[in-house]
């Protein structure tokens, strides 16, 4: 729930953000000179990457939980196993044999999502999050019957 409210939180800040700026862009090219309208536009593109980029991840998280629920009502969902530090981290060795297994296994059934789901929480446990959300999307595009690129 924690981190839930932390999204919902930073992105209304965005948005708010994405607002303050857009209302700048226009300000600028309400202006009607040649620069100041260049300027404009330029600030008005910032803010529609931004919502895009927001939208996109958005999606993306909602899907990896629909995903999340389903493999929970299936009984699939991987048990916590990984040892942990005094501190409370994930001891590294024991992170790495974990994905050492879920690797094995996507390698067995490479067009199962479930495999590419605990794969994609392996890299996370493992600290690798730019290939944890490559194999979260591999398991969304093959849950959803999509093409998946080699």
């Amino acid at each position: 729930m924690r981190a839930k409210l932390s999204y919902f939180v930073t992105a209304a800040v965005l948005v708010f953000y994405f607002v303050l700026v857009g209302s700048r862009g226009v300000l600028l090219i309400k202006t009607g000179s040649l620069l100041a309208v260049t300027f404009g536009v330029a600030v008005l593109i910032l803010p529609l990457i931004g919502l895009w980029f927001l939208w996109k991840n958005t999606q993306f998280v909602r899907r990896a939980n629909a995903l999340t629920a389903e493999l929970d009502a299936e009984g699939g969902l991987p048990v916590d196993e990984l040892k942990r530090l005094p501190s409370g981290r994930i001891d590294r060795d024991s992170a790495d044999a974990v994905f050492a297994r879920r690797k094995a296994e996507t390698e067995a059934a490479p067009d199962d999502w479930r495999t590419w789901f605990r794969l994609a929480i392996a890299y996370h446990d493992a600290r690798d999050t730019p290939r944890a959300r490559k194999a979260m999307q591999r398991a969304i595009a093959l849950h959803d019957g999509k093409p998946v690129e080699a």
